[in-house]
């Protein structure tokens, strides 16, 4: 029998980008779901949960730096690992 590795807690807010504050490598290691609204997002940049609030691309417009164009949304958000 394997022991599955130790998971670290889920932050309250995480981003994807590495140059964000909110970025944490350790949690990446690992496949995290979020829950927007009870529906399941895979499109979701950044969140935080005590707030209500995910950031997601907003199709494929880009500023001008390049990096996707981000809409919040504002709702119920659950973060768990698959």
């Amino acid at each position: 029998m394997s022991v599955a590795p130790e998971r670290p807690a889920l932050p309250d807010h995480l981003s994807i980008d590495p140059r964000s504050p909110h970025y944490l490598r350790e949690v990446f290691q690992h496949d995290v779901g979020i829950k927007f609204n009870g529906k399941e997002r895979t499109d979701v940049e950044e969140y935080c949960i005590s707030e209500g609030w995910v950031k997601v691309p907003a199709g494929k417009t880009l500023d001008r730096k390049g990096n996707p164009l981000l809409l919040k949304l504002k709702g119920k958000v659950e973060a768990y690992y698959r």
